[in-house]
C-alpha cells in the first residue's frame, strides 16, 4: 500500500510562484504517518516550496485543507482524478463545510483524525472507503508518535512543532477553532508529552497548542514536570494566563521564551462585541498583564484583529501606536476574516455585509489579506489599506532595532535574542509576499 501525503500551499503572487520561507513542518501529517502500519510506503509532498509529481505511483493521497488552502486542495484532488486515483480530504475547513468538499473528494474526515484514521485505512485496504468519516474531537494523539521522518531532506524553520492540548474554552465568536472544537480543551497525558520532547530533534520546541494554558491547573502540573528538561520553548496563550502569577512564574521556570497572546483589541467594546471574555477580566489595556510577562522576562508575540465594528481608523491608529509604545517582541495586524460557520460569519451574512459573494476562498478576485466584508466605519479597502500600514510601519528596520536593544522588550535570553534577530527579517519580507497573492496556484 503506498499513500501520499500533501500539505496544500496557499497560492502564488500576481505574476510569479510564491514559495513560503518562514515555514514550519506541519505536525498533522506526521502525525498520520505515525498511525499507518508498519511497510505502508509513504510519500510527502509540501506543496508550499516544492512540485508536486502527480504521476508517482500512490494508491491513496490525503490532503490536510484550511480555509485558506482550500482552493489550492480542490486544484491537486482535480490532478489525481483524472488519474483515476482516490483523494480524501480532512482537517478544519472539511468539519467546517462537508458538503462544499465532497464535491472535491472522494472522501472527506471531519474532526479529529485520531479518532477515524485507523478505520479508514483499514476500509481501503478492503476495497470498501466511505465517502464520509465522521470524527470526534478529544485527546490528540492517544499512544501515538508522530513519523518525523517524512521531513528528511526538506528545509524547515529549526524548530520543533509537538502538542500538549487541542482545541480552546474562550467565547470568541471570529474564530474557526471555536466552531470546529465547541468550546472544548482537551489535554494530552503529560508523560506522553514529555516523552515525546526527548525524542524532538531541534532544541528549539514550539507547543502548537491553540490555547496552552485553557485549563490553568493542568498546564500548572505539566509545567512543574517541564522543568527538569531544560528546553526551550514557545507556544500560545491567552492574555488572561498572565493574571496568575504563579502560572507565570512557572512559564518562565520551564524554559518557555516568550508566547503568541491575541490580545485582538484594545478596545472594551470590541471585546464585548467578539466574546473575547477572557480578555476582560482585569481589563486596563492589558497593562498589569504586559509588565507581569516583562517582569519573568517573558517576550510577549502580540496578535491584534482589524475592523471590529466599534473600530474606526483612528482606534487603528492608535493601536499601531500602543504596539510601538510596549515594544512586543514580534506584532502581528490581521484585518478579521469570517470563517465559514463562525457567528461572526452568519451575522455578517445576515447583515448583507459579505463580499465576494460570501465565498471569498474560491473567488477569483479575493486576495490575501484583503478585507472580505464591509465595515462599519470605514471601506473595505481603507481597512485593507491600514492593515497593510500597521505592518509595514511596525516591521521597518529601524523599528525592529529598537526592540532588540530595548532590556524591556522581554529577551530572557541570547536565545530570544538570537530568534528576533535571525527571524524579523524572515517575517518583514513574508509580510511584503504573501499580500495580495492569488489563492490556487492556477490563478484566475
Amino acid at each position: 500500500m503506498k499513500i501520499t501525503l500533501i500539505k496544500p500551499r496557499i497560492g502564488k503572487r500576481e505574476k510569479s510562484e510564491y514559495i513560503e520561507e518562514g515555514r514550519m513542518e506541519p505536525l498533522q501529517l506526521a502525525v498520520l504517518a505515525g498511525m499507518l502500519p508498519e511497510g505502508t510506503g509513504v510519500t510527502f509532498f509540501d506543496d508550499r516550496f516544492e512540485n508536486i509529481d502527480y504521476d508517482r505511483e500512490t494508491d491513496l493521497v490525503v490532503l490536510t485543507v484550511e480555509t485558506f488552502t482550500a482552493k489550492r486542495s480542490y486544484e491537486i484532488s482535480r490532478e489525481y482524478k483524472k488519474r483515476g486515483i482516490p483523494v480524501v480530504m480532512g482537517g478544519m475547513h472539511p468539519t467546517l463545510l462537508s458538503e462544499e468538499v465532497a464535491c472535491h473528494a472522494d472522501v472527506i474526515c471531519t474532526g479529529d483524525a485520531e479518532s477515524i484514521w485507523p478505520a479508514l485505512i483499514k476500509d481501503f485496504q478492503h476495497g470498501r472507503l466511505k465517502p464520509v468519516y465522521r470524527g470526534t474531537t478529544g485527546i490528540p494523539q492517544k499512544g501515538i508518535l508522530p513519523d518525523r521522518s517524512i521531513f528528511n531532506g526538506k528545509w524547515y524553520l529549526p524548530i520543533s512543532l509537538i502538542q500538549f492540548s487541542r482545541g480552546c474554552n474562550s467565547t470568541c465568536r471570529f474564530c474557526a477553532t471555536n466552531a470546529y472544537f465547541e468550546r472544548k480543551h482537551h489535554v494530552r497525558p503529560d508523560e506522553e508529552v514529555l516523552y515525546e520532547i526527548q525524542t524532538l530533534p531541534h532544541k528549539l520546541v514550539f507547543f502548537v497548542d491553540d490555547n496552552f494554558t485553557a485549563n490553568p491547573e493542568r498546564a500548572k502540573s505539566f509545567l512543574k514536570k517541564l522543568i527538569p528538561l531544560k528546553i526551550k520553548w514557545v507556544t500560545q496563550i491567552s492574555i488572561n494566563a498572565a493574571n496568575d502569577p504563579e502560572l507565570v512564574s512557572l512559564l518562565a521556570r520551564s524554559g518557555c521564551l516568550g508566547f503568541v497572546a491575541g490580545l485582538e483589541s484594545i478596545q472594551r467594546k470590541n471585546l464585548v462585541s467578539m466574546g473575547k471574555n477572557v480578555n476582560l477580566l482585569e481589563f486596563n489595556k492589558f497593562k498589569p498583564q504586559i509588565e507581569r510577562l516583562k517582569d519573568h522576562g517573558l517576550s510577549l508575540w502580540a496578535a491584534f484583529t482589524l475592523g471590529h465594528d466599534h473600530d474606526t481608523i483612528t482606534s487603528i491608529e492608535d493601536t499601531i501606536s500602543y504596539a510601538l509604545h510596549w515594544k512586543f517582541a514580534f506584532a502581528a495586524f490581521n484585518v478579521i476574516t469570517p470563517y465559514p460557520n463562525t457567528r461572526l460569519y452568519e451575522r455578517l451574512k445576515s447583515e448583507n455585509r459579505l463580499l465576494f459573494d460570501g465565498k471569498w476562498w474560491l473567488h477569483p478576485d479575493y486576495r490575501f489579506n484583503h478585507a472580505t466584508y464591509i465595515p462599519k466605519h470605514m471601506s473595505p479597502g481603507a481597512l485593507t489599506e491600514i492593515g497593510m500600514r500597521a505592518r509595514v510601519v511596525y516591521n521597518k528596520p529601524l523599528v525592529v532595532l529598537k526592540r532588540l536593544l530595548n532590556h524591556r522588550t522581554g529577551i530572557n535570553a541570547l536565545s530570544v535574542l538570537w530568534l528576533l534577530f535571525k527571524y524579523n527579517p524572515v517575517f518583514r519580507k513574508e509580510m511584503y509576499k504573501r499580500h495580495g497573492i492569488i489563492l490556487g496556484k492556477e490563478g484566475v
